[in-house]
């Protein structure tokens, strides 16, 4: 059994403080397991005013379900502490978390829930009107527009995708598709065939006045006015300090890049490591984050449950057999 002094001193530490660690840290803190939150305070969602499609939540500010959610997990003795974690290690006893500042914190399990940082085209007005008037995700921001002029600005393969997406929502939707290249025939004929209209130019500028778009103006000189776009950002998973342990990756359908390898429970290729959320599952929206928290705040509680089981027996007693052998019990 490990002796107290190099004990860890939390059960689990979960990194990243949104609505994914947040659930996780409520079924562990209810599992009476002593247990610290990291948060760098920049969710992902931090952009946008209000949530939508989480039952019961519809509507509500992303910082105010979190400001729920700490006061939720406080309640149960989880420690809340404003911070980076710059790299992970690994110990005889666990893992060591070092943070920016200089303290390390050591710990039997990890939670990594970070996030991602969506990068948008380098194109001006874009990411100035990001979270208002340029959105991602139909599901989460479409009905607030809905019926009005909708701009899908093409920055993956998926956009033609979005675009029939948007459709639903208005009939009165544009595809920048400059980024696709020349569309296929067929691709063009299913956009055309809904009215969808098709911008073939280059875009150089997003058009706005303080936190409203008015249009979007291309290379041809062409100012085509709408009141919302829509895009995706290349996600940028934040897993940097985990470099050193040389974890398994997978590479995301649709050229949505590299990100960490999880089994169902979200563990990693490392057996004190877990990952939940947009760090590696960058199209979940809130309540799938939840849902996989919660999933993984078990399994977190349920592999320590074990190890305890574990360390209380011990080794296998040493026997002797007729022949004076000794060696480990069966």
């Amino acid at each position: 059994m490990t002796s107290p002094s190099s004990s860890p001193v939390w059960d689990a530490i979960v990194v990243g403080g949104s609505a994914a660690g947040l659930s996780a840290a409520l079924m562990l803190g209810r599992s009476r397991r002593r247990v610290l939150v990291i948060d760098a305070g920049a969710p992902r969602n931090r952009f946008a005013q209000h949530m939508h499609g989480v039952l019961g939540n519809e509507g509500t500010p992303p910082a105010e379900l979190v400001r729920r959610g700490r006061a939720e997990v406080a309640a149960y003795g989880v420690e809340l502490r404003d911070g980076a974690v710059e790299r992970v290690t690994t110990t005889d006893a666990g893992l060591a978390v070092a943070l920016a500042g200089g303290a390390t914190e050591r710990s039997r399990a990890l939670i990594v829930a970070t996030g991602i940082t969506d990068a948008l085209p380098d194109i001006p007005g874009l990411a100035e009107h990001w979270g208002t008037g340029v959105l991602h995700c139909p599901y989460c921001h479409g009905w607030e527009v809905r019926d009005r002029r909708i701009g899908v600005l093409a920055a993956s393969p998926m956009a033609a995708h979005q675009a029939r997406l948007v459709r639903q929502l208005s009939d009165r939707v544009v595809l920048f598709s400059a980024a696709l290249g020349a569309l296929e025939p067929a691709e063009e004929q299913r956009l055309r065939s809904r009215d969808i209209e098709i911008v073939a130019a280059p875009v150089l500028e997003v058009v706005g006045d303080g936190g409203t778009i008015r249009g979007v103006r291309t290379a041809d000189g062409r100012v085509t006015e709408v009141d919302a776009i829509f895009t995706a950002g290349a996600p940028r998973p934040h897993d940097a300090f985990l470099a050193g342990l040389d974890l398994p990756r997978t590479e995301q359908p649709f050229g949505l890049g590299s990100f960490l390898t999880v089994d169902q429970t979200g563990r990693t290729g490392h057996e004190r490591i877990w990952a939940i959320g947009n760090v590696v599952s960058p199209m979940a929206n809130v309540p799938m984050v939840m849902a996989a928290g919660a999933m993984t705040g078990s399994a977190v509680n349920g592999a320590l449950v074990e190890e305890d089981f574990e360390l209380a027996v011990g080794p296998a007693p040493a026997v002797t057999d007729a022949a004076g052998t000794r060696g480990a019990a069966a």
